[in-house]
């Protein structure tokens, strides 16, 4: 530390639809064919090749880092600055670090651990920098949340765009994140009375920046080098990144090198342009950093078939502001709601895992899930949501999801 200076669904139909080489070509918006349950590679992908009798055949020896079944193809949906976690293949609440989804605004740099700094100024007693070794020395502690881009969802203000739930809500992951306690990082610098917000940045390409106001930001925020028990993946900002628990993404600032407190926002770039919602009246609500309830049923979902029989609904469910207490679930387009079971642990600002067993008799269906945080709030219908904010946003939807199941099992995202 230096000082420095001031200044089941069974019967699930799986198949995909196959990659595009056009698109793949162009860049431009997705690898086609990892948007179904299950995603696959490129067609000319041999298949795996496995023994008849495995017990006949000796075994694969140990290996310096694991890997997955050649059988298990399922990957993330990349877009240009995106990669789309698939929800609808996942289990429990821990996304693998290799499916969790990124978002970045201007790729992911490259970074040497040992030569990281994060220089803390501005309005402290003693501004100072801190290399890795020296954030990994103050006591550690871990917390389990979910991380949601605010721009999850987006693309269904206006019409129900996206094919699958991985296109609809897979801007969202939760992991087991571990650092430091921002509180205590910043105790060190010593915080001068008149400091009311911090300036977090990034030391990706494009400097990503973002205010915070600090009073908040002490009682959570976590100084992270450590993702599911390893250290942080590149794209979720290697070596070090700022979680906040249960607020919009990008104010996470990954691949963190310098904080900075002063008496008011900074009105960046990011946070002036971008990150703020329009209201139908043409204001634009700034600032808004808190990711409210909302859930979705991940199976059957998007891009699936069912049979008619027994069908187990399977979803998420998750509140910036706490716990979820109680999950709905309705198959008539929401004029009846029944309640789920709650999978444990229900944690606070985590995702929470649902249940609701369901005959299915071959008849067209609307499935919906509404979620109820320990705050008291209900997430909103639709027709609910727009009636506040209108149809110009992009930012923080969370209207109730539906999908509607044809009387020959297809699954599809609608608005109802």
């Amino acid at each position: 530390m230096a000082r420095f200076p001031d200044d089941d669904v069974p019967h699930i139909d799986t198949s995909a639809r196959p990659l595009s080489r056009r698109a793949f070509i162009a860049g431009a918006a997705t690898f086609a064919g990892l948007t179904a349950t299950r995603s696959l590679l490129p067609s000319a992908h041999a298949k795996p090749a496995a023994p008849a009798d495995p017990t006949k055949v000796p075994g694969a020896p140990p290996s310096a880092y694991g890997r997955r079944s050649p059988f298990e193809q399922v990957g993330r949906l990349v877009r240009s600055a995106v990669s789309l976690t698939p929800h609808q293949a996942l289990h429990g609440i821990i996304t693998p670090n290799s499916l969790h989804f990124e978002r970045h605004h201007n790729g992911v740099p490259a970074i040497d651990p040992a030569k990281h700094r994060l220089l803390v100024h501005g309005l402290v007693e003693r501004p100072l920098i801190f290399t890795m070794d020296d954030l990994v020395r103050f006591p550690s502690t871990s917390r389990v949340v979910f991380i949601e881009c605010s721009g999850n969802s987006a693309a269904e203000w206006a019409v129900p765009t996206g094919r699958t739930v991985q296109e609809t809500h897979g801007l969202l992951s939760a992991s087991e994140w571990t650092g430091v306690p921002l509180a205590a990082v910043l105790a060190e610098a010593g915080i001068k009375p008149e400091a009311a917000w911090m300036l977090a940045e990034g030391s990706d390409a494009a400097a990503m920046t973002r205010s915070l106001p600090l009073p908040a930001v002490l009682e959570e925020a976590l100084l992270c080098y450590a993702q599911n028990g390893e250290a942080l993946r590149p794209e979720q900002g290697y070596p070090l990144r700022l979680v906040l628990p249960g607020w919009e993404g990008n104010t996470c600032i990954k691949w963190l090198r310098r904080l900075k407190l002063g008496t008011a926002p900074f009105m960046t770039r990011e946070e002036t342009s971008h990150y703020t919602d329009l209201m139908p009246d043409g204001t634009a609500r700034q600032f808004t950093f808190v990711m409210e309830a909302k859930s979705v049923i991940t199976s059957p979902s998007g891009g699936q078939r069912i049979r008619p029989g027994f069908v187990e609904i399977r979803g998420l469910a998750w509140s910036g502001r706490g716990r979820i207490t109680t999950v709905e679930v309705s198959t008539d387009g929401g004029h009846t709601w029944r309640p789920a079971q709650l999978q444990e642990p229900v944690l606070p600002k985590c995702l929470t895992r649902f249940r609701f067993p369901w005959r299915w008799q071959g008849a067209d269906a609307i499935l919906q899930s509404r979620c109820t945080d320990e705050t008291g709030y209900v997430q909103p219908a639709r027709a609910d949501l727009l009636a506040v904010r209108g149809v110009n946003s992009v930012y923080h939807y969370n209207a109730v999801h539906s999908w509607r199941v044809a009387r020959d099992g297809r699954v599809t995202n609608i608005h109802a």
